[in-house]
C-alpha cells in the first residue's frame, strides 16, 4: 500500500537568479522582487567567499551552473568543497579534487554493494580489495551489475581520462587549468545529478505525482536503491500530510489503509486524487 518518498536532498539553484536577465517585458511590480533577490544572493556570496576578487568569484559561481538536486550520500560534503575551490580561483586543486571525488564515489559504490553480488563473475576481481585505483575495473563492474546508468558510465570514463591528464604531467595544464577544472566539475555534476538525482526520469522513480518523487515498488530491494536511496526516504501512504519542513520535518500519516497490494500506477492515482481534495 505504501511507497518510499524522497524527502532528503541537497541542491543550490542560486545561480539561476544571478545568471538569468530581468526582462523588460516582466511586470513592473515583479522587477523589484527580482532585483532584491539578486542583491540578497550577491551579498550572500560575499559573506560566503569574501569580497576580494568578488567579480571573478561571481563569474566562477555562475559558470559552475546550479549544483544538482541530489540525495544525501557520500558525495555532498566533498562536492561542495570542490565547487568552493573553483569559485575561489583554486582551479588546479578543484580539477584534481573533482577527479579524486569521482574515484571516491566509485570506491564507495563498489565497497558498499559488492556483497550483494557475491554470485556475479566480477566478484572474484574485487572482493579482496579495500580500495580501487583502477577506474576501468570499478566502472565496468558497476555497469555489469546494472548499477550505473548508461550515461553515468560514459561520464565516468570521460572523468577518468581527465584524471589521468590532470595527475600526469601535461605542460598545457599551466595555461588552461580553469577550463580543465570547469570541464571536470561539470562532468562530475552530471554523474551526481543523474545517478544520485532527487528527481527526474530515472527508471526507479514514480514521476507522475506533481511535486513529489517516490521509489517504484520493484526497485525497493535493488542494492543501490536500498542502501543509497531509501535512507533518504520515508515510507508513506497516499493520504499523508507534510505538516512542517523547518525547523524539522513533521509528517502526519496516521491514517487507516486497507491491507492491499497496489501497483505504482494505482498508488500514484490515489495520491493525485488526495492532493486534489486539499
Amino acid at each position: 500500500m505504501k511507497r518510499y518518498r524522497i524527502l532528503q536532498w541537497d541542491f543550490d539553484t542560486r545561480v539561476g537568479t544571478l545568471a538569468n536577465p530581468i526582462l523588460d517585458e516582466c511586470e513592473e511590480k515583479v522587477k523589484p522582487i527580482h532585483y532584491e533577490n539578486r542583491k540578497r544572493i550577491e551579498q550572500g556570496l560575499i559573506a560566503q567567499y569574501g569580497i576580494i576578487g568578488m567579480e571573478q568569484k561571481k563569474k566562477n559561481f555562475i559558470d559552475l551552473e546550479a549544483k544538482p538536486f541530489s540525495i544525501l550520500a557520500f558525495h555532498n560534503r566533498f562536492f561542495e568543497q570542490v565547487r568552493t575551490s573553483f569559485v575561489m580561483g583554486a582551479y588546479y586543486p578543484a580539477l584534481t579534487a573533482a577527479c579524486a571525488l569521482g574515484e571516491r564515489i566509485l570506491n564507495h559504490l563498489v565497497l558498499a554493494l559488492r556483497d550483494d553480488y557475491r554470485s556475479a563473475p566480477e566478484y572474484k576481481n574485487i572482493y579482496r580489495k579495500d580500495s580501487f585505483d583502477d577506474w576501468s575495473l570499478a566502472i565496468n563492474t558497476l555497469a555489469s551489475w546494472n548499477i550505473l546508468l548508461p550515461n553515468v558510465k560514459n561520464r565516468f570514463i570521460e572523468l577518468m581520462d581527465m584524471r589521468h591528464n590532470a595527475i600526469h604531467f601535461r605542460p598545457e595544464t599551466d595555461s588552461n587549468d580553469r577550463e580543465l577544472a570547469l570541464k571536470a566539475i561539470r562532468c562530475l555534476q552530471d554523474v551526481i545529478g543523474t545517478q544520485f538525482s532527487g528527481f527526474g526520469a530515472q527508471p526507479w522513480f514514480i514521476t507522475n505525482i506533481p511535486g513529489e518523487i517516490y521509489i517504484k515498488k520493484e526497485w525497493e530491494n535493488q542494492p543501490f536503491i536500498k542502501k543509497i536511496y531509501l535512507p533518504n526516504c520515508v515510507l508513506l501512504g497516499h493520504k499523508h500530510r507534510i505538516v512542517s519542513i523547518v525547523p524539522q520535518l513533521v509528517i502526519n500519516d496516521q491514517f487507516q489503509y486497507e491491507d492491499v497490494i497496489l501497483t505504482d500506477e494505482e498508488f500514484a492515482k490515489l495520491r493525485q486524487e488526495d492532493l486534489k481534495t486539499r
